[in-house]
């Protein structure tokens, strides 16, 4: 059974946008161009989320877990996964424009390889419940993965890139 440390927040978003990023990351904002997944975009200690709105505050949840907790298949329309290196093992939700920063909890093994899971609610229609929520375990580095797709703005992120 996996241990798992997590975090509420009432996240801040702009632009569509919020970011996970590692204490010695030099350039939080320089993500690749592209991603395989289309919500979530790797960068070097960082990591861009994309969110269903433009403006406005989301529930977000983050998970630290010791090893893979599994996907909310249930509880929430797209899925998406890929890898993260952090050099630290300490990160930190970011929102646009240095507005506010949440920490997370300490990463399960150290600085190291670890996989991001990034769950989202309500992607397509702002004015139903929405949640996000983030896990994160120690793993090699596997290539990005779709678990799960629903929503036509999730199809778009997918297609835009």
């Amino acid at each position: 059974m996996s241990i798992v440390y997590t975090v509420n927040v009432e996240l801040g978003v702009d632009y569509s946008q919020a970011y996970l990023v590692d204490e010695k990351c030099e350039s939080p904002l320089d993500f690749e161009a592209s991603s395989d997944v289309g919500i979530i975009l790797p960068g070097e200690g960082t990591a861009q989320l994309i969110f269903g709105f433009q403006y406005g505050t989301a529930p977000f949840t983050v998970a630290v877990a010791d090893s893979d907790p599994g996907p909310d298949l249930d509880g929430y329309e797209d899925i998406v996964e890929i890898a993260f290196d952090s050099p630290s093992g300490r990160l930190t939700l970011e929102e646009w424009g240095d507005a506010r920063s949440h920490p997370v909890p300490p990463l399960t093994a150290g600085p190291g390889a670890y996989r991001l899971r990034y769950h989202v609610l309500g992607m397509d229609e702002e004015e139903m419940e929405m949640h996000y929520l983030l896990q994160i375990w120690p793993e090699a580095y596997r290539e990005p993965v779709v678990v799960k797709s629903t929503t036509e703005y999730f199809r778009y992120w997918l297609n835009a890139w």
